[in-house]
């Protein structure tokens, strides 16, 4: 029989990329989208991991079945790691993915490239009635494009530039983001500890 994993997430870039890193187990994966009635977590944590224990623990209580749920953002070493746990909401109560990134730009505007660092980085916690059971982490080193470059992905995804090959994420294809982004690198993690509590 198949473990029932709740996704705490509606977002669909997000889902395709669980869907693809955890393809072939034993587990049949649900999200938010078929709990409509499903409470909104706040983000009240100080860290990626505290945010992402929250929403796995809380929502876990409520459906009764394991949830896994991350958090994520981008810190970038010139800001003293901002927007960090702000980054979905980075630009005010009227964030979208491009005033987001538009606040970052203009934040940037006079620093050189040599002083851009910026490192991607995510938390997944894995919960079930309210216990947490673990976590996985990863992250992804690059630097800040000067303006935003490529259609594929999300997020910052267009102003993150990923030295190996000179291109943003949104210059890359899925199935090579889905190798060497953070969430990627945080889901090889989680399926490893996954594999290991389902034997």
């Amino acid at each position: 029989m198949k473990r029932i994993i709740v996704i705490g997430s509606r977002n669909v870039n997000k889902l395709r990329e669980i869907r693809q890193i955890l393809a072939g187990l034993p587990v049949e994966l649900r999200t938010l989208r078929d709990y409509p009635d499903a409470p909104e977590v706040e983000e009240t944590g100080g860290t990626f991991e505290e945010n992402a224990i929250k929403k796995a623990t809380e929502l876990a209580d409520v459906f009764g079945e394991w949830v896994m749920a991350d958090d994520s953002g981008l810190e970038v070493e010139a800001l003293g790691g901002r927007p960090g746990v702000l980054s979905a909401r980075y630009a005010g109560p009227d964030q979208n993915d491009a005033r987001n990134m538009a606040k970052l730009l203009a934040e940037m505007k006079s620093v050189p490239e040599n002083q851009r660092a910026a490192r991607f980085r995510c938390v997944i916690a894995l919960a079930a009635l309210g216990k947490l059971l673990f976590t996985a982490q990863g992250e992804c080193s690059g630097r800040l494009a000067f303006e935003p470059r490529g259609r594929n992905g999300f997020g910052y995804d267009p102003i993150f530039l990923y030295p190996e090959f000179g291109k943003t994420f949104a210059e890359l294809d899925a199935s090579v983001k889905n190798q060497v982004s953070h969430r990627a690198r945080a889901l090889q993690e989680f399926r490893r500890k996954l594999e290991s509590y389902l034997a």
